[in-house]
Formats: C-alpha cells, sequence, structure tokens
C-alpha cells in the first residue's frame, strides 16, 4: 500500500497546480499570448510609420526628378551676359552653366540615397510585416491551445472528482492518454494512473492536508508546499520504537490482500493497471491466489493468451474454468472459438453449459456445427 512519500507528494503537487487557474500550462500560454499581443502591436505601429516613411521617401524621389530636370532646363536656357551688368554690380554669384553642371553630377547621386532609403524602408517593412503575422498567428494558435488545455484540465478534474467520491471506474489508458497531453513522462503517467484508480493509497491523505486551505486561510499554493515540507520531514525523521522485553518476539505480519494480488498477477506478467478499479475490485473480493495462477497457467498453455481476462474477470477466479474449456474442446470446438467468444465461459456454470449441450444434442444438433455465439 502506497504512502505519501516525497515522490508521491511532489507528483501531486504538480497534478493539484494544473487542475486550477494558476496551472504552469495556462500561465506560460497567458505569458506567450501578453508578448505576442506586445509584439502585434509594436508592429501594427512600426508598419504604420514604414509606410508613411516610404510614402514620402516615394514622393521626394518623384519631386527631386521633376523638379531637377525641370530646374536644368530653366538654367540651361539662361545666357550669364544677358544679365551681366546686373549681376556684376549687385555681386551676385550666379553662373547658371556651373549650376547646370551642379545638377548634373549631385542630383543623381541624392535621388540614390533616396531610392536606397526606400529600399531599406521596404525591407525593414517586410521583416515588421513577418513578425507582426508570426504574433498575430501565435495568438491564434495560443487560442486553440488554452481551448483544448481548459478541455483537458475539465477531464483532469473530472477524474478527480470521480477518484475522491470513490467512484472512479475508468482504465489507466484513458488516463494515461490524458496525462500525456500535459506532457507526462511514461512513468509519471503510470504512477499518477495508479494514484487516481486506488486513491486510498495516497490521494485521500493528500486531499485532507490540501483542504486545510479552506480552514486556514491559506493559497493552496502555500498548502502544497507545506504538504511537501510535512513530508519530506516525515521521510527524514523516521519513528524509533523502544524495544522491550514485551514486544522482542517478532509479530506475525498480516499481508495486505491487495497486495497479494497485485504481486500475483505482476508474476504472472500481468499489469493489474490494464484493468478498470471496478474489475480489479471484483477480482479483489474474489481473490483466491492459487486460483488466479492456475488460471492463468491455463490460459499460457492453452495458447489463448492472457487479453482475454480484460472485460472478462471473472475468468480469472473461475474455479471451474479448466473443466469448462475441456467440455466445450470435447464437443468439437477449437481454441480459437473461445478466445472469439469468451462470454460463454463467464456466462454458464459447468453444469449449465452441460445441460446447454446436452439440449443441442436433444434436437439432433452437433454441438460442434453450432456456432458458440448461439450458445
Amino acid at each position: 500500500m502506497k504512502t505519501l512519500t516525497p515522490e508521491v507528494n511532489a507528483l501531486l503537487d504538480k497534478l493539484y497546480n494544473l487542475r486550477g487557474e494558476d496551472s504552469v500550462i495556462l500561465v506560460e500560454m497567458e505569458k506567450q499570448k501578453k508578448k505576442a499581443e506586445e509584439t502585434k502591436e509594436r508592429t501594427t505601429n512600426q508598419k504604420k510609420d514604414l509606410q508613411t516613411k516610404i510614402s514620402e521617401l516615394e514622393k521626394l524621389h518623384e519631386e527631386l526628378d521633376e523638379q531637377g530636370e525641370k530646374l536644368k532646363e530653366v538654367l540651361s536656357g539662361i545666357n550669364r551676359d544677358e544679365y551681366k551688368t546686373v549681376l556684376d554690380r549687385l555681386r551676385i554669384d550666379f553662373n547658371p552653366k556651373a549650376l547646370v553642371d551642379k545638377l548634373e553630377v549631385s542630383l543623381p547621386k541624392t535621388i540614390e540615397t533616396v531610392k536606397d532609403d526606400t529600399k531599406k524602408a521596404e525591407d525593414e517593412l517586410v521583416k515588421v510585416e513577418e513578425e507582426m503575422n508570426n504574433a498575430i498567428t501565435t495568438i491564434e494558435e495560443l487560442g486553440i491551445r488554452k481551448d483544448a488545455a481548459l478541455s483537458n484540465q475539465d477531464k483532469l478534474n473530472e477524474y478527480f472528482e470521480l477518484a475522491l467520491s470513490g467512484r472512479i471506474n475508468i482504465t489507466r489508458d484513458s488516463i494515461t492518454s490524458l496525462l500525456e497531453q500535459f506532457n507526462f513522462s511514461e512513468d509519471m503517467q503510470r504512477e499518477a494512473a495508479k494514484i487516481l484508480m486506488f486513491p486510498e493509497d495516497a490521494l485521500y491523505e493528500y486531499e485532507e492536508k490540501i483542504k486545510a486551505k479552506d480552514k486556514s486561510g491559506k493559497s493552496i499554493s502555500e498548502v502544497i508546499i507545506e504538504a511537501k515540507s510535512a513530508s519530506l520531514e516525515e521521510q527524514e525523521e523516521p519513528k524509533i520504537e523502544e524495544t522491550t522485553s514485551e514486544n522482542v518476539e517478532e509479530q506475525p505480519t498480516v499481508e495486505d490482500p491487495k497486495e497479494e494480488m497485485i504481486e500475483t498477477l505482476k508474476n504472472a506478467g500481468i499489469d493489474y493497471l490494464d484493468f478498470t478499479s471496478g474489475e480489479i475490485d471484483e477480482l479483489l473480493a474474489n481473490f483466491h491466489a492459487e486460483t488466479v495462477k492456475n488460471n492463468i497457467d491455463l490460459m499460457n498453455k492453452k495458447g489463448l493468451g492472457l487479453d482475454i481476462f480484460s472485460g472478462h474477470i471473472k475468468l480469472m477466479y473461475d474455479e471451474q474454468l479448466n473443466n469448462k474449456i475441456e467440455t466445450l474442446l470435447n464437443n468439437g470446438k477449437e481454441l480459437i472459438d473461445l478466445y472469439l467468444n469468451p462470454n460463454v465461459l463467464e456466462k454458464y456454470t459447468l453444469e449449465e453449459l452441460g445441460n446447454r449441450i446436452d439440449t443441442i444434442k436433444a434436437n439432433g444438433l452437433d454441438p460442434k456445427e453450432v456456432p458458440l455465439v448461439s450458445y
């Protein structure tokens, strides 16, 4: 029987965290969403600024091109000598030809610089739009992932509620498949499945510690930390019993029926978690180690496979199983018939099975020719 060891306590800490609003998965998603939203807002503003800058640069390029050509045309048509007296008298340094030469050299360079600045802004715009689109996609994906995470959280809470109320009756695969969605390792999945399928081993004790938050007013996180610390202290400070003359004599060990059953199945190569908690409870209520061992050995010997017990747990503790199988084989049935129709072995007692075969014969039929599914 399990106890609330530090390892189990730590696993339950993680499971309980995943059940609440402060789930590390939900918190991390919220951080990612906030970061993506900030990126979206920043890049949206950058995009507007860059679009404005590109528009202004394109306009500047157009004006430089148009006005430069017009200015060159105007200057080329001016003869300085016609204005020589005024220019010299007023000491105005005006040389149309020199200005045209300067325009011919400087204007293309200036236009090229504007074009380069435009190209850089356009390249930056592409990057900003890509970053913005990625942020938008991330926000959408996080919305979908959060819906899935909340759905998984609801299912996890449902399993815990069923376990804590003693009504859980689901397979290990159902639990491990869910926990896989929370990125649990296979070992953690199996351990968590055991805790939920058999809550009396550790879950009830942990739940009692968590319930203390209602009385203390402490947050669940604080209670979890204290519960973990208390568990560690219990492990570090083992109890020391005083030895007296009255207890020197070794006391007989009382074996736990469940542990005996689990050990019996394990030694036979069967994982008890392959069955529902309801099936395990049924087997425990009817458990007889020798009978179970014999029936498992029988199935191995006949080559029927141990998976025949899944969904048919009664066969494992049926004291008449061997005789029922031999009765059917002696009346023309094949092992494959038994494998495909194990419910017949469950349905009848040995006496009832014999009577059923006698009835078939009395009606002029050969039991061998009558499909086992019709029995």
